[in-house]
């Protein structure tokens, strides 16, 4: 029984993984990570080097990262509804096999990644 209760706190930490990447993923903008954490003017910039950019090019770049961005924040506010079910879902079936002694550590816990989270979405 140990093992099994193991095994799906294992499999809910993956599934929150998975889960999370997709977030970061569908949200990048949002979450810093659209460009590499650099913004889309950095990247314009590094691939003006790299690539010897006209300015025609680097205009037409800087509006494609653009056009991109908002499509990303457009799929993300889609399916934010979606992604915070599932998180409180899978953190609600991990509540119910905690012991009294482990929970108050599992909130905690939460509380830490949630405001990490809270730190990300306001940059």
């Amino acid at each position: 029984m140990n093992r099994k209760a193991v095994f799906l706190v294992v499999v809910v930490f993956l599934l929150g993984l998975a889960l999370g990447g997709l977030t970061v993923y569908l949200g990048a903008e949002q979450f810093g990570l659209a460009y590499g954490r650099r913004g889309p003017g950095r990247t314009v910039e590094q691939l003006t080097r790299e690539l010897n950019l006209t300015p025609e090019q680097q205009r037409k770049l800087a509006a494609t990262l653009e056009e991109t961005r908002s499509r990303y924040q457009g799929i993300y506010e889609l399916y934010r509804p979606q992604i915070e079910l599932a998180r409180q879902e899978g953190r609600q079936k991990i509540r119910a096999f905690l012991t009294e002694e482990q929970l108050p550590k599992f909130e905690a816990y939460l509380q830490r990644i949630d405001e990490a989270r809270k730190k990300r979405n306001a940059r």
